[in-house]
């Protein structure tokens, strides 16, 4: 192993490495924000009509009779 680093400064190859896995994260957050179903941003007006409708619906056990 130590050979390896005989020909790769260390400290290049690790920031070269951090610098790789932020784009690569960045790029992942942006494509899953794009997609309709993964969205937690714009994710929330869909998530609220959702929740709407439950307040309509009454609780089993709420109603007498």
């Amino acid at each position: 192993m130590w050979r390896l680093w005989m020909l790769f400064d260390p400290r290049r190859a690790l920031v070269g490495l951090a610098v790789f896995l932020l784009a690569l994260a960045l790029l992942i957050h942006f494509i899953l924000l794009s997609t309709d179903r993964f969205n937690w941003m714009e994710g929330a007006s869909k998530m609220s009509s959702a929740a709407s409708v439950e307040q309509i619906i009454p609780a089993p056990g709420s109603m007498t009779g």
